[in-house]
């Protein structure tokens, strides 16, 4: 009886916890779907309304959408790359290798992770300047590709999840480290490569601070940053800019769907193995 409850209450609050989670994109959807007025009205909607192709229509007017959308998934796509190279190449030789100063660079790794990403917010933009890569797209991808989350948490799965005897049986017949990392760590590695291009699209595709700084062009503006613009003090019109929200959002969605399913399926693979 008691295990019955017990199972009972977990469900509970998962279920609660799933209602809370998911509360914020029904919201965001219904208040897409209404007026403004509607969203001031008391007590307020909770039902999805008529109006979305009307505020779909003035996100579209205001900005350059899909011009911006383009911006992005084009920083998003190349950074996500990138960072799932770079960071799992980095983690496989903290893991697996040993080096002088590996543990000294690891541990500075993990203080700079604690760090504020504000402090850097300077010296790049002086970099980017003394380059000439203001107003540029590609001024977005160098500063989110030594991702030291990323690299802390590929170096955790690896230490794991990749056997040292298929590393040393892989010296033996003859290969190099790139060899080791492409040809036996990689295809152990796609769970937690799936998670990070997550965790990396979802940062690139969401970021504001950075690109608001750096990008000077108006038609080289990346999507949060255009919609920003919508944002236009005392007369915003909300039902608009949250229509443009969720407009942003399908394409995080469809990457999550993507990358969840190799990341669900790794890990099951992982389990039933063991």
């Amino acid at each position: 009886m008691t295990r019955r409850w017990g199972g009972i209450s977990t469900h509970v609050l998962l279920v609660a916890a799933v209602l809370i989670s998911v509360f914020p994109f029904v919201w965001t959807v219904v208040m897409a779907t209404n007026t403004t007025t509607d969203i001031y009205h008391s007590p307020p909607k909770l039902t999805p309304g008529s109006h979305l192709l009307d505020n779909i229509g003035n996100v579209l007017a205001n900005v350059d959408f899909f011009g911006s959308m383009l911006n992005t998934l084009i920083v998003a796509c190349v950074t996500t790359a990138l960072v799932v190279f770079i960071d799992s190449l980095a983690a496989f030789a903290f893991a697996k290798f040993d080096f002088p100063g590996r543990r000294v660079l690891f541990g500075l790794l993990l203080v700079f992770m604690m760090l504020p990403l504000q402090l850097g917010t300077l010296p790049q933009f002086i970099i980017m300047s003394q380059i000439g890569w203001v107003g540029t797209l590609q001024a977005l991808v160098p500063p989110a590709l030594a991702n030291a989350f990323g690299i802390f948490w590929m170096r955790q799965y690896i230490s794991g999840g990749v056997p040292d005897e298929l590393l040393d049986a892989a010296r033996i017949d003859g290969c190099g480290f790139f060899r080791q990392y492409w040809n036996v760590a990689m295809p152990l590695m796609r769970p937690a490569l799936s998670f990070l291009a997550i965790y990396a699209f979802v940062n690139a595709w969401n970021d504001y601070i950075w690109p608001l700084i750096v990008l000077t062009d108006p038609d080289r503006l990346t999507l949060q940053v255009a919609l920003a613009q919508l944002n236009v003090g005392h007369n915003t019109d909300y039902s608009m800019v949250m229509a443009g929200v969720l407009m942003a959002s399908v394409p995080m969605v469809a990457v999550f769907a993507l990358f969840a399913r190799g990341f669900i399926a790794g890990a099951t693979e992982g389990a039933i193995r063991g």
